[in-house]
């Protein structure tokens, strides 16, 4: 008789947890940026929150954790319970350039988190000065050859400088490093810089009105936003491998089904016509991956960082 009661017992056990599984998620979860509310990250994470809210059927809390190049973000989720309730939006500057380049790195971001999903591609354009005489990416790459040490370059941010030094390769050109991309495309209007890789918040309206040209997108298929604009494989320039990108991670040790589930949600989330249009606004291009190409994507990513900085001997602030 005991040794009935035991079996049943047991088998109590196993089907409440296989129902407290199904049951995720049971509650509302929290997606963490590193960034304030009003920018580019926040305002692309709380698209994404909306969407995934009501694919899981709870609410999405976005929480706003600025600060320290994103580490105060990314390690409030690496300490947090990895029950799948809590999701960072982390981009190339938290998981790759603070672990990349800092001598004493807060975090491994291989071991430190659990990668769900691609969130997308910020868009970013080659744009170049108006006067430059150049209408494509070939005439342009010739045009700067031949005049080594005459043109600048402007940056707002590390995959901008690399992607810049990974075009031009060892044609010479002077990169100055800006603070935001409004005040580069103010120089380089200007003439005091001539060419920047800058984002589709910014670049549509310096391009449709004729202040600058862009010549290049580093999105993976062109943009709405410049649908004129060719991509780098287009041109034969697939060796291009800096991407500003942004994905969702979890906290280490998240149970494989919850992953999978957040997986699958989020790659539907971005899929949806109303999410996709409302970020192609903010100027990103949406696309999910699964956990495994994910992680994959994300090693490539770092690496063509750490291999950029390495051969250049780039210090990057």
């Amino acid at each position: 008789m005991f040794k009935k009661w035991m079996l049943a017992l047991g088998a109590a056990a196993m089907c409440a947890g296989v129902a407290a599984q199904q049951a995720f998620p049971s509650k509302p979860l929290r997606l963490v940026v590193g960034f304030a509310p009003g920018g580019a990250a926040d305002s692309i994470a709380r698209v994404i929150a909306q969407g995934l809210g009501k694919q899981l059927g709870q609410q999405v809390v976005v929480e706003n954790k600025p600060g320290a190049e994103g580490i105060l973000s990314a390690q409030e989720v690496q300490k947090s319970a990895p029950d799948g309730y809590t999701l960072l939006l982390g981009t190339n500057t938290a998981m790759v350039k603070v672990p990349a380049l800092n001598p004493n790195p807060p975090y491994d971001p291989f071991k430190a988190f659990t990668p769900i999903s691609t969130a997308g591609q910020f868009s970013v354009f080659l744009v170049v000065n108006k006067d430059l005489p150049v209408t494509n990416i070939k005439q342009f790459l010739d045009h700067v050859a031949a005049n080594p040490g005459k043109y600048n370059s402007g940056s707002s941010n590390s995959a901008a400088e690399l992607a810049m030094i990974q075009l031009l390769g060892d044609r010479k050109v002077v990169n100055a490093r800006y603070k935001g991309d409004v005040p580069a495309l103010t120089d380089l209007v200007g003439g005091s810089i001539h060419m920047i890789w800058t984002t589709g918040t910014t670049a549509p309206a310096f391009v449709k009105d004729g202040r600058a040209k862009a010549l290049l997108t580093l999105q993976p298929q062109r943009s709405p936003l410049l649908p004129d604009v060719p991509t780098a494989a287009e041109v034969g320039l697939g060796s291009l491998t800096i991407k500003p990108w942004a994905g969702i991670f979890g906290p280490p040790g998240m149970p494989a089904d919850v992953v999978a589930r957040l997986s699958t949600e989020l790659q539907n989330v971005l899929k949806r016509p109303d999410v996709k249009e409302q970020l192609v606004a903010q100027g990103f291009d949406a696309y999910g991956m699964p956990p495994q190409q994910f992680s994959a994507f994300f090693r490539e990513q770092y690496d063509a960082f750490v291999k950029i900085v390495r051969e250049n001997n780039i210090k990057i602030d």
